[in-house]
Formats: structure tokens, sequence, C-alpha cells
């Protein structure tokens, strides 16, 4: 009985452990904009490209207010690709 005690416990564990890695991934929103702002502030755009970042940004703190935090990340990231970081 132990044995099937303990190998039901190892295979929650192998089961559980990448879904529960997988939410501990995510940033909060708050600071992937803290991070974006303080690149944008530093970064050299041209004006199409901050059009595009600061439409990014919005859609970015409208996800973030509706605690979104993961498409809120997304529409960050892809800000700050378009700054080349």
């Amino acid at each position: 009985m132990k044995n099937l005690t303990l190998a039901f416990a190892l295979g929650t564990l192998v089961f559980a452990g990448p879904i529960s890695s997988a939410f501990a991934a995510n940033i909060p929103c708050e600071e992937m904009l803290k991070t974006l702002r303080a690149t944008e502030a530093t970064a050299k755009t041209s004006d199409a490209d901050k059009a595009k970042i600061t439409d990014l940004e919005t859609k970015g703190i409208e996800r973030c207010n509706a605690d979104d935090d993961k498409r809120a990340d997304d529409f960050f990231a892809q800000a700050m690709k378009v700054m080349g970081k």
C-alpha cells in the first residue's frame, strides 16, 4: 500500500509540475509595463514605430486593467519587439 501511495504522489507531481510552472512563468503586467516604459524612454524610433508602440501599449494597459496579464504581456512584448528589444 505504501508503494501505491508513493507512486500516486510522484505521478501527481509529474503531471502538476509543468502546469504550475507555466502559470508561474507569467510576469505581472505592471512590471512588464515598467520595463516597456523604461525601454521606450531610451529607444530611438521613427514616428511610425512610435505610433505602433503607443497603440500596443494602450492595448496592453487595457488588458492589464482587465486582469488579463498574459494578453497584456503579449502586447507589451510586441511593442518591445518594435523597438528591437
